[in-house]
């Protein structure tokens, strides 16, 4: 019964991280701008890539793979946030501008 209910959480993660990663693909390719592909790429991508590890080392069954994809996954977590930022900061400044359909530029300078 273990052995059911944890291939069964196994499936459900490798479902979810398959698809924030197909929602990040398609935002990828969707939207118009570097700055919301970047959000997309950096929040769905995140999520899915985070999920899809956690299905790994859960899968494994051993103790010591699941804390290692454990820590990979708060890795992913933690930096992924400060590249994103970073990546816009540096493309806003080289000159790259958010599309005309957006709404406000927040690192317009004043």
């Amino acid at each position: 019964m273990a052995d059911y209910a944890l291939a069964v959480l196994t499936a459900v993660l490798l479902l979810a991280g398959a698809f924030f990663a197909l929602v990040a693909a398609i935002g990828l390719v969707r939207l118009p701008d570097l700055y919301t592909r970047m959000h997309a790429a950096s929040k769905a991508g995140t999520v899915g890539s985070g999920l899809l590890l956690l299905a790994a080392g859960l899968y494994s069954g051993e103790l010591a793979v699941f804390a290692r994809a454990l820590a990979g996954f708060l890795f992913f977590i933690l930096t992924a946030p400060v590249s994103a930022h970073l990546l816009a900061r540096a493309s806003h400044i080289t000159g790259h501008f958010p599309a005309d359909i957006s709404v406000r530029d927040d690192m317009r300078m004043r």
